[in-house]
C-alpha cells in the first residue's frame, strides 16, 4: 500500500507541474521549473486541511533583503483571501497615495540607499526646496512608509521595507 500512495503522490506532483506550465505558456512564459514556485507551494501545503482557509485561499509576500544603506531584513506576511477581500480598504488607499507622487517615490529611494537627513536630500537635484521636502516627509510619515529616527534623519520602519518592494515588484508587468 505505501508504494500505491507514493506513484499516486508522484502523480499528483506531475499532473500539478503540467498545470503549472500550461499556465505560464498561456502567459507567454517559458514553463516554470517546480522550484519556482517553492513558496506558494509551501502557502498551499499549510492550508491544506484548514477548513475555510483552504477553500478561499490566503495571499503571501515575504522577501529577504538588503538595502544600499547596509540593512538587513527578513519578513513575511499572510492572510486568508477572505479577510484582504472584507477589510475596510481606506487605509490601504491613503497609504498607497503618499507614494503616488515622483518626488515621495524619489524621497524613499534615497532614504533607503542612505541620504537619510533633509539636508542631503535638499542637496539633490529634483526635490524642491527644502520646505517642499519636509512637506513631502509628512506625507510618508503619516502614511507609515517613513518615520523620524532622530532629529532630522528619516527611515523606512523594518517592517515597512520588503512591503514596500512588495508594492513596487507587483507595479512590473
Amino acid at each position: 500500500m505505501e508504494l500505491e500512495e507514493r506513484v499516486a503522490e508522484l502523480e499528483r506532483r506531475v499532473a500539478a507541474l503540467e498545470t503549472e506550465g500550461a499556465a505560464g505558456a498561456a502567459r507567454g512564459h517559458a514553463e516554470p521549473v517546480a522550484a519556482d514556485f517553492w513558496a506558494l507551494e509551501g502557502l498551499k501545503a499549510r492550508l491544506a486541511g484548514t477548513g475555510a482557509e483552504a477553500a478561499d485561499g490566503a495571499v503571501l509576500f515575504t522577501g529577504a533583503v538588503r538595502i544600499p544603506a547596509g540593512g538587513r531584513y527578513e519578513w513575511q506576511y499572510g492572510l486568508p483571501t477572505g479577510d484582504v477581500l472584507d477589510a475596510d480598504w481606506t487605509q490601504a488607499a491613503e497609504r498607497f497615495a503618499a507614494l503616488g507622487h515622483p518626488v515621495r517615490m524619489r524621497l524613499v529611494r534615497e532614504i533607503l540607499g542612505g541620504r537619510d537627513t533633509v539636508a542631503e536630500l535638499a542637496r539633490l537635484d529634483g526635490l524642491g526646496t527644502t520646505g517642499q521636502i519636509y512637506h513631502h516627509l509628512r506625507q510618508l510619515t503619516a502614511a507609515g512608509w517613513l518615520h523620524a529616527a532622530a532629529r532630522g534623519r528619516y527611515e523606512v520602519p523594518p517592517v515597512r521595507v520588503v512591503p514596500l518592494l512588495v508594492a513596487l515588484t507587483a507595479t512590473r508587468s
